[in-house]
Formats: C-alpha cells, structure tokens, sequence
C-alpha cells in the first residue's frame, strides 16, 4: 500500500511541477487559466491522498470548497471567453421565446 501511495505522490508532485510550469511559460492568458484549474485540481487529488494516508477525514471539506472553487473558475473562465457575438445570438434568442410565449398567453 505504501508503495502505491508513494508512486501516486510522485507522480503529483511530477504533475504539478509541469503546471505550473506552463503557467509561468503559457503562450497565451487563456492556458496560464487552464493551468491554474488543473493545479486545482491536482490539490485536490493531493489532499484525498493525504487522507487516504492519515486514515481520516478530515480533509472531506478542503476537498468539497476546493472543488467548489475549481468549478466556479472553470465556469467562470467559460463565461469570460465565450464570444459576445454568441452571447447576443442566445440573448436574441431568448427574447424572440419570451415574445412568442407572450403572444401565446
């Protein structure tokens, strides 16, 4: 079992080193942001294996509010690059429904 912990701590540890270094030398914002969630996310995986390892769990909520925060980036990030020529179709969209609904009533 140790050795299954220690392989899955290096590799971590090998993921993260990588991260963060595509964020220091990311070509563009958006891979610097992408970098940063993954990074998130190997905490995460980070903080579960640090559980697994004490045998307790008290890591449950750093677990459930740094999934939160990941989630609420990527959503986030999503939104900020979404192009306003889609944003103002689906906004006109949403409309035109509203319109037709009105009409219908």
């Amino acid at each position: 079992m140790i050795v299954v912990i220690s392989l899955a701590g290096v590799m971590l540890f090998a993921a993260a080193c990588l991260v963060v270094w595509r964020m220091m030398t990311g070509p563009s914002p958006l891979d610097r942001i992408v970098a940063s969630d993954v990074l998130v996310g190997i905490v995460i995986a980070a903080v579960g294996l640090y559980s697994v390892l004490a045998r307790n769990s008290t890591g449950l909520p750093i677990l459930l509010g740094l999934s939160l925060v990941g989630f609420s980036g990527a959503v986030g990030v999503a939104r900020l690059i979404a192009s306003p020529s889609t944003v103002r179709r689906r906004f006109d969209r949403r409309q035109a429904r509203q319109e037709e609904d009105s009409d219908d009533a």
